[in-house]
């Protein structure tokens, strides 16, 4: 009986270890996943499958990752391994991935294999980088290899660093779209791109005096870097070195690119003349050009002029990405670039720069990574491109035509979705001989009346000249000079989970914002209803707000909370109307770029306008051609995005990496409204902004008790449980011998 006993433990144990073991077989062959997270943070999105299932051509991704990494960066490669499994799994054949060998043996040493790899990782451009770990209570730090290249055709993308999983996927997901798209593009194109190197002579002179010896080899570097990327660029590139050595030919360039000019006085003791010269970098392809920088200029403090030329890494980056916008690889996004727009940080986006006012650097930067932000220009009888699906209007100062309505009218109808960032009031500045005599007067405040709003009343939306002022708002850190403490800053309101539109996909894991000079966006339910439309809110401000309007005044230290409760209120700054718009300019007259013309006649669909000049007699042939522009009544479905302030778009408010929730708010919009509403979703599952709801002062003290004594008591109460099961346990056996 004993010895049937003990065979029956070891063919239990034997029966267990096999199937532990078949099932680790199994794992290790056979991918899935259960992923318990609310965003399904460690599965890939549909976007992701999407890009890996329509590949075209082989795509091979190389993983040069330390291994025996400390936390968290040890994860941080597992992630990246079970990612790659899951996108091999929804892929096509054409996916490849491999991880190459670039760690140090234990005993310190590196083998030959591992010399190869890690060489050939800094020749695709990934460089060791610097960690820090916790080892025996002290810091140390470690170089490792962190980063990835992928390879499509003749084209490298690379991602150098991989220092954490947040935005990873998205990351990978952006670039495999890209090479797809790059590939096709640069084998078809039908020109060559001209790399064009302006540069005087004159400058060679300078080169020791203004420190920057290496000046002469410049056009040598340029070149180098021009032939390498040729190598991956199918040959598109073209080097050009041009000498502007004529003030004419200098003041030609500064109208066309505003590229860099070093003007100086004679220097005797260096036998150098008076004179210019310009220096510079262009891209140019079939008309279309763009500017780079090749010499920096920094003016510090005391130390004086400093001159810096570009390096020879970041100069190949540079004409890389500035090669993508270019030729159109990024899908283009309509910007607004006259009518005293928001400026952007590019000179070559043909806007000027009002004074003091700074360049949306943050929000270009951030757009141009996946789209390319095309300058749009209605003055003068300019029209709004046909084939983009949005246009962004940033704060416009200026007052629109009625044939500039009427392309944005149409626009709207061919399908481009608007999203509009405008303030209801307008700054004017004190003038500058009035500040002396006023101490402390600040700008006066204007309703902001471009004539756009007439277009956006006749679909039910208006921004009302005011300003959202709240209790929930940034708080300014005072210095211990000036008392210390926190200022609060009512205008410029914290935008709460329970106040944002959770309802729409874009905006599902949101969790809050930081608003500036918003101003109230109110729908017209009546009207939106009238014209078939439907109408969201997207996000509104607390519960304790109120409205600044009339006598505007911004300065923190004048700025109290009403004292009757009953003007607090939640109010929206940011709301969606979307379905098939019908045009404004429906039984309306067809407006002329002169805006001149005598009476037409009224627009209906399929009538077209033929022009009205009957009393005049054409005196040519070309005179008989009539011209015919189409109106288009009502509109494939598309949206109006208004956004009550500007200021989301400025650099304070929109961070360098795009991982804040003002940046997400941002990027998920624009992709949204170009029909990428799966990379918004993938990019919304990873924000780290996550608030705690807020309670009452009671559930507060009610989870302190709990934490303090609550625990302490279930933890004695579990105890008195076990010890009483034993002692009825002892007492039942001991009744039982006793029998």
């Amino acid at each position: 009986m004993k010895m049937s006993f003990q065979s029956e433990k070891y063919i239990k144990f034997i029966i267990y270890t096999v199937a532990v073991v078949l099932v680790n077989l199994a794992a290790s062959t056979l991918f899935f996943r259960f992923d318990l997270t609310e965003n399904k943070l460690y599965s890939l999105s549909d976007a992701s499958k999407a890009a890996v299932a329509k590949l075209s051509e082989p795509l091979t991704i190389n993983v040069f990752f330390t291994e025996n990494l400390p936390a968290p960066h040890n994860s941080t490669q597992r992630y990246l391994r079970d990612m790659l499994e899951e996108y091999a799994l929804y892929s096509n054949k054409y996916f490849n991935y491999r991880f190459y060998d670039v760690s140090p043996q234990d005993e310190g040493g590196v083998s030959d294999k591992t010399k190869e790899n890690q060489k050939l990782a800094e020749n695709y451009g990934i460089q060791p980088v610097e960690i820090r770990m916790f080892e025996k209570d002290e810091v140390k730090f470690k170089k490792a290899y962190m980063g990835m290249v992928l390879i499509q055709g003749d084209v490298i993308e690379r991602i150098p660093a991989i220092t954490s999983t947040d935005g990873l996927e998205y990351k990978l997901t952006t670039t495999i779209d890209k090479l797809n798209k790059k590939i096709s593009t640069l084998a078809n194109l039908p020109e060559k791109i001209h790399v064009k190197l302006f540069m005087s002579s004159s400058l060679d002179a300078l080169a020791p005096i203004i420190g920057i010896k290496d000046l002469p080899s410049l056009p040598e570097s340029v070149k180098h870097a021009v032939d390498k990327l040729n190598a991956v660029n199918y040959g598109k590139l073209v080097f050009e070195r041009v000498d502007p050595a004529t003030d004419t030919a200098i003041d030609d360039l500064i109208k066309q690119y505003n590229i860099r000019v070093l003007q100086w006085q004679d220097i005797p003791e260096q036998n150098i003349r008076a004179g210019r010269g310009a220096i510079g970098l262009v891209l140019d392809y079939k008309n279309n050009k763009t500017y780079m920088q090749v010499m920096n200029v920094m003016r510090i403090p005391i130390i004086g002029t400093r001159y810096e030329l570009i390096d020879g890494k970041s100069l190949e980056e540079t004409i890389n990405k500035n090669i993508e916008s270019l030729i159109g690889i990024n899908e283009d996004v309509g910007y607004l670039a006259d009518h005293g727009t928001l400026a952007l940080a590019n000179p070559m986006m043909g806007m000027q720069q009002p004074q003091g006012e700074e360049p949306l650097q943050n929000f270009q930067t951030l757009v141009n990574e996946n789209y390319n932000l095309k300058p749009v220009m209605l003055k003068d009888g300019g029209r709004v491109p046909e084939n983009l699906r949005c246009l962004i209007i940033a704060q416009p100062k200026d007052n629109f035509t009625d044939y500039e309505l009427y392309q944005i009218d149409q626009a709207l109808m061919r399908g481009t979705n608007l999203a509009i960032f405008t303030d209801g009031l307008k700054e004017i500045p004190q003038p500058q001989q009035q500040q002396q005599f006023a101490f402390n007067m600040g700008p006066t405040y204007q309703p902001l009346a471009t004539g756009l709003e007439k277009l956006l009343d006749y679909y039910g939306v208006r921004v009302k000249p005011a300003y959202i002022l709240d209790k929930n708002c940034f708080k300014q850190q005072l210095p211990p000079q000036a008392g210390g403490g926190e200022r609060p800053i009512y205008f410029a309101p914290i935008i709460k989970n329970e106040f944002i539109n959770h309802d729409l996909d874009f905006m599902n894991n949101i969790k809050g914002m930081v608003a500036l000079n918003a101003s109230p966006v109110l729908l017209d339910n009546e009207k939106i209803k009238n014209n078939g439309l439907k109408a969201f809110t997207l996000a509104a401000s607390s519960n304790e707000s109120w409205e600044m309007s009339g006598q505007i005044n911004l300065n923190p230290m004048l700025i109290q909370p009403p004292r009757s409760s009953g003007v607090f209120k939640s109010i929206p700054f940011a709301a969606l109307v979307e379905g098939d718009f019908p045009s404004y300019f429906k039984n309306k007259e067809i407006p002329r770029p002169d805006e001149k013309a005598p009476e037409k006649p009224v627009a209906e669909e399929g009538i077209t306008d033929k022009g009205n000049n009957k009393d005049k007699k054409p005196d040519t042939e070309a005179a008989k051609i009539q011209s015919k522009d189409s109106f288009i009544a009502t509109g494939k479905p598309g949206k109006i995005c208004i956004i009550g302030s500007s200021a989301l778009l400025k650099d304070n408010l929109l961070d360098t990496e795009g991982t804040s929730p003002n940046a997400a708010f941002i990027l998920n919009l624009i992709d949204t409204l170009n029909g990428r509403d799966g990379i918004a979703a993938m990019r919304s599952k990873v924000q780290q902004f996550n608030p705690l709801e807020e309670t009452t002062a009671n559930v507060k003290n009610a989870i302190k008790i709990f934490n303090i004594a609550g625990l302490p008591i279930i933890i004695v109460l579990f105890g008195l449980i076990v010890w009483w099961r034993r002692s009825a346990r002892r007492k039942n056996i001991r009744l039982m011998f006793q029998k």
